[in-house]
């Protein structure tokens, strides 16, 4: 595997033969700093090096991290089996998932997202700010930028600098939808601070949609959860027919909250930007917070603010950490996938 860095450190490192692709991607996570990309890495619809490689690129927002992939000009066979192994961290890659770069007729270019467990997503606030960065800086410099996803079209104001390298971006996520039965629950109408038995206790929740379902749950404190035995309970309760997104959320102020979030098909993840705003939404709807509000996520910072128009925006940070060619064969027999 041969990778160039980008925001982060990281370093170039090709594997010896015979390898695994988790001691390879080690080697290009965990040495010194090599900062630029060759042309070959930035070429746009650069998907592979070569019949047997496919170029990926690994990106986080607020540290919700996914390896990207440009299929402009050569798809990928199997995305699903490729979100697992590529998801895997301690044999592969390592990631909440994986998503695709694809052609649009009705935007710049469209996005497709599968969780870590290969099942598909509508929607991802954190992805498509790095969606956006990976488009722009390979070839496609248009600001504002406008982002196909399965939740309909997104568009972004990048934080471009004289560079052209850009830093962050604010997204129209649209508008929130309240409806039960669109959400979708096991109800129809609004469900607001309703109690609901989730793993033996009895939880208030809001359902809010993104584009993708989320269960909010406001909470004194959230850092003593324990989310590994909570959050399955949630996300496969009967009460959300296509599964759930779980935030707990801790308001210690009307502009200001900590997030925890248990992602469906994923786990727990250091950020979920729709969520993020769903979190805004809900604590609206309860009177717990302002329209603005900066929401702390264990993997740093976002500001969401429900407007007057209806719609949420949300505004945060897209690095990138590595680029690199790698080996298929060689990733899905470390991964087992």
């Amino acid at each position: 595997m041969t990778a160039t860095a980008r925001d982060s450190a990281t370093v170039s490192a090709a594997p010896a033969a015979g390898r695994s692709v988790a001691s390879a991607a080690g080697s290009v996570l965990g040495t010194g700093a090599v900062l630029g990309t060759t042309a070959a890495a930035t070429a746009p619809g650069a998907a592979t090096a070569s019949a047997t490689t496919l170029r990926m690129t690994k990106m986080h927002g607020a540290g919700n991290d996914y390896v990207y992939v440009d299929c402009r000009e050569r798809d990928v066979a199997d995305p699903p089996r490729l979100a697992r192994a590529v998801s895997r961290r301690h044999h592969g890659i390592g990631a909440d998932g994986l998503i695709l770069v694809r052609p649009s007729a009705d935007a710049n270019v469209r996005m497709e997202m599968y969780n870590a467990d290969g099942s598909r997503a509508q929607m991802c606030g954190n992805g498509v700010r790095c969606v956006g960065k990976f488009v722009y800086e390979r070839g496609l410099p248009v600001n504002p930028m406008r982002i196909a996803t399965d939740c309909g079209v997104k568009t972004l104001e990048l934080a471009v600098d004289a560079r052209g390298r850009v830093s962050g971006a604010t997204v129209d996520m649209g508008a929130p939808i309240l409806d039960g039965g669109r959400i979708p629950v096991a109800r129809d109408g609004r469900i607001i601070d309703q109690p609901l038995e989730v793993a033996g206790a009895t939880w208030n929740v809001t359902c809010v949609s993104m584009g993708n379902p989320h269960c909010v749950v406001f909470l004194p404190e959230i850092e003593s959860l324990d989310l590994a035995r909570i959050g399955p309970a949630f996300e496969r309760h009967a009460f959300f027919p296509e599964r759930v997104n779980t935030e707990f959320v801790a308001a210690h102020a009307r502009h200001e909250v900590d997030f925890r979030v248990w992602e469906r098909g994923s786990g727990e993840t250091m950020a979920c930007g729709t969520g993020a705003c769903a979190a805004v939404v809900a604590g609206v709807l309860t009177d717990r917070t302002d329209r603005r509000v900066l929401v702390h996520l264990r993997g740093g910072d976002l500001e969401i603010e429900w407007r007057a128009d209806d719609h949420v925006y949300m505004t945060g940070a897209a690095a990138e950490i590595f680029t690199a060619d790698v080996e298929l064969a060689t990733l899905y027999a470390a991964t087992g996938v």
